[in-house]
C-alpha cells in the first residue's frame, strides 16, 4: 500500500453507457451497456485511490438512480465523497459513447444541463485546504463549460497560492468547448501546475507542429518539473526540468473500451510520484502498464487496478 497521500480533483461526474456494435453513430436503435461511473476527473480519483492515495472529490450528481451508481462506486474505493452534492429535481450528468471500426469514437454527451456542473460551494477551498494535499488534479475536459471553468479557476487558484502541487491533464475535448475563455484557462492552469500529462493529440492542439523537445523548454520555464506524453499505442514519454527522459512503448493488450486509459495512467502517474516510494522510471512503468489495463475491460472505470495487479502485471510481462 501506497504511503498517506492526499489527492484531490474536481469537476464532472457522469454515468456512461457504451453502444455495443460499431460504426453506429448513436442514429440507429441499438443495445447500450452501462450505466458504468465515468467523467474524467472521477475516473482520475477511482484509480488514485486504488493505487493507496487518500482521495477527495469535489463534484455533483442528481438524487437518482445515476447518482448512487456514482457515489456507490467512489466510496466502495475508499474516496471520501463529503464534497460532493447530491442535488434534488436534477439529472446526473451522462455520456453515451459509440465505437467506429477506425477506432474513433462518437459522443452524446448531457453535461451542461445536469448536475455535473454544479458542484462547489463556499467550504470546499477550506475542506480542501485542511485535507493535507499531495496534489490537486485537473481534467481539462471541464474547463469547456464555462461555468465550471470558473469553478475549478477559483479552486486552482487559492490551493496554489497556499502552496498545494496542481497536476493537470489538458485532456483537449473540442466536442465540449462552449467557452471563448477554454484556451486560457488551460494555459492558465499550466501556469500553476508542476505535473503536465498532455496526450499526442493535446500537445497537437496546444502546440502545432512541435515536438517535445521544442514545446517543452517553455513549459519549465513556468514552472512544470514533469512533463509525461500519453501516446496510446506508441506508448508514452517523460521529459523533467531536472534532465531526466524515459520513453516507454505501449504494452500489447486486447483493446476492449480505451475511454479513461488516459485518466487511469494520470492517476497512477501522480499518486505513486506523490508517494516517493518509486524513481521517475519506475513511477512512469506503472502508470504505463495501468493505462494498458484499463483498456482491456468495457466500462470507463471498470479496468482501473489496484497496486498488486499493476506489479503482477508487469512482472508477467518481464
Amino acid at each position: 500500500m501506497v504511503s498517506d497521500v492526499g489527492i484531490a480533483s474536481v469537476g464532472e461526474l457522469l454515468v456512461e453507457l457504451v453502444r455495443m456494435d460499431k460504426n453506429s453513430h448513436h442514429l440507429t436503435a441499438g443495445l447500450y451497456q452501462g450505466p458504468f461511473a465515468s467523467g474524467a476527473p472521477g475516473i482520475f480519483i477511482d484509480q488514485a485511490a486504488k493505487v493507496g492515495g487518500r482521495c477527495i472529490f469535489v463534484g455533483a450528481v442528481g438524487d437518482d438512480a445515476f447518482g448512487k451508481v456514482i457515489l456507490e462506486r467512489l466510496r466502495a474505493n475508499h474516496v471520501d465523497t463529503r464534497l460532493i452534492r447530491t442535488l434534488a429535481g436534477v439529472p446526473t450528468g451522462s455520456a453515451f459513447v459509440s465505437y467506429n471500426e477506425d477506432g474513433s469514437r462518437d459522443f452524446v454527451y448531457n453535461i451542461a444541463r445536469s448536475a455535473a456542473t454544479q458542484f462547489g460551494g463556499d467550504t470546499d477551498i477550506a475542506e480542501l485546504a485542511a485535507f493535507n494535499l499531495a496534489y490537486l488534479h485537473v481534467s481539462g475536459a471541464a474547463l469547456g463549460d464555462a461555468g465550471m471553468c470558473s469553478k475549478i479557476l477559483g479552486i486552482c487558484r487559492a490551493l496554489h497560492a497556499k502552496g498545494v502541487r496542481i497536476s493537470f491533464d489538458p485532456n483537449v475535448r473540442k466536442e465540449l468547448i462552449d467557452s471563448p475563455d477554454y484556451f486560457a484557462a488551460v494555459r492558465e492552469i499550466m501556469g500553476m501546475c508542476v505535473v503536465f500529462l498532455p496526450s499526442d493529440d493535446d500537445a497537437e492542439a496546444l502546440f502545432p507542429g512541435q515536438s517535445l523537445e521544442a514545446f517543452s523548454p517553455a513549459l519549465f520555464n513556468l514552472g512544470i518539473e514533469h512533463i509525461v506524453l500519453k501516446r496510446g499505442a506508441h506508448g508514452c514519454r517523460v521529459l523533467s526540468a531536472g534532465g531526466e527522459h524515459f520513453k516507454l512503448a505501449a504494452h500489447s493488450v486486447d483493446v476492449l473500451d480505451p475511454t479513461g486509459a488516459g485518466d487511469c495512467f494520470c492517476a497512477t502517474f501522480v499518486t505513486l510520484l506523490a508517494s516517493k516510494r518509486f524513481s521517475l522510471e519506475q513511477v512512469l512503468q506503472r502508470a504505463n502498464a495501468a493505462g494498458a489495463l484499463a483498456v482491456t475491460k468495457i466500462g470507463p472505470m471498470e479496468g482501473n487496478s489496484d497496486l498488486a495487479i499493476i506489479e503482477a502485471f508487469l512482472d508477467m510481462r518481464g
